[in-house]
């Protein structure tokens, strides 16, 4: 998201405990919640993999199987989660049953 005052780039940060989208060329500081829908953001889990929380449902969609209940379409997001000489990761959320999982 952009800044509304000086229309710079706007990066998510932990800021008294809550998590607000933070200008670090003016500023500005808008929450995090509900009524904003663009912040996202991805934790690993215990195998590693990152896993997309929060408001997914602004992230592009794509006709892709989904291995534990078969829907076939998912959210997903381009991560480098490996060196920047090798191909992204693609991960993927289904729909339905909201489970996660990576592509090479």
């Amino acid at each position: 998201m952009f800044c509304p005052k000086c229309k710079s780039l706007m990066f998510p940060r932990q800021v008294e405990g809550r998590r607000v989208l933070s200008c670090s060329k003016c500023e500005e500081k808008l929450d995090c919640d509900d009524s904003n829908k663009e912040c996202i953001t991805f934790t690993k889990t215990n195998k590693e993999m990152a896993v997309i929380e929060g408001n997914i449902a602004t992230l592009p969609k794509t006709k892709v199987e989904c291995p534990k209940c078969g829907h076939n379409e998912a959210f997903w997001v381009l991560r480098q989660t490996r060196a920047a000489d090798e191909p992204e990761t693609k991960i993927y959320r289904c729909v339905k049953c909201q489970h996660s999982w990576r592509e090479y």
